[in-house]
């Protein structure tokens, strides 16, 4: 279970603060077992600091803490602070990675059967869409519901998710695709042979969850190879 570590604490002497922590970075380098750590200063009231520190467990956590290192800088930063710090500890009992979850809706309502649901809950309307098989950007979500009816006229097809993971406001999303061939695409009619894709595809989002920009990257020669299109070139 995720543990987290909330440290409460008031400092006129954030910047030396700041350096020392630098330095049990540098020190601890290979030992600590932190995965995330988040500084955030009290917009009413400047000397006023929290850090959250994510760790893999509780029992992970007392390791950290049990550090050489760690009890030295503890000792160090209590003289930094203006009042002792407290600390507060945390089993997560709930954890949604919200920007995430809109990009697996995504993928999900895309290759849905049937008319293509509306995107208005997961696409903002100014969305910008960069896929360099299109000479030009798509420009908006009215654009983008048009490039994803090309491709949902030319297949039936389904995508899987194989690894998601985000940073800040953007979530980079692995994914197979699978198809059969069943209408015109690209002036290609439909041979209705089933194909296969992998690609790679980065979504940045807006405060409100839904998706303002996306990048694409995919093996579209593999599928012109499969559509048989490549064949003629080969002899």
């Amino acid at each position: 279970m995720t543990f987290v570590q909330l440290i409460d604490c008031r400092t006129s002497r954030f910047d030396e603060m700041d350096r020392l922590m630098d330095t049990w970075v540098e020190q601890t380098k290979g030992k600590r077992t932190a995965t995330h750590a988040v500084v955030g200063k009290d917009r009413s009231d400047a000397s006023h600091f929290i850090e959250i520190v994510e760790f893999p467990s509780y029992e992970e956590a007392m390791r950290n803490s049990n550090l050489p290192e760690t009890d030295k800088v503890f000792r160090e930063l209590v003289a930094l602070c203006d009042e002792m710090p407290t600390f507060t500890d945390l089993d997560v009992v709930r954890d949604e990675q919200l920007y995430a979850d809109t990009a697996r809706r995504f993928f999900e309502t895309i290759g849905a059967r049937g008319e293509l649901p509306p995107l208005d809950g997961l696409v903002a309307e100014d969305y910008h869409d960069h896929d360099p098989a299109n000479e030009q950007d798509t420009m908006g979500m009215d654009a983008m519901r048009r490039e994803i009816e090309r491709w949902r006229g030319g297949f039936d097809f389904a995508f899987s998710l194989d690894d998601q993971f985000g940073e800040g406001d953007r979530v980079c999303n692995r994914w197979s695709w699978s198809a059969t061939h069943t209408g015109d695409f690209v002036g290609i009619p439909a041979t209705g042979r089933k194909v296969t894709m992998t690609g790679t595809t980065v979504f940045r989002c807006r405060e409100d969850g839904k998706i303002v920009e996306g990048w694409w990257q995919y093996d579209r020669l593999g599928l012109m190879g499969q559509l048989g299109v490549l064949d003629a070139l080969e002899q």
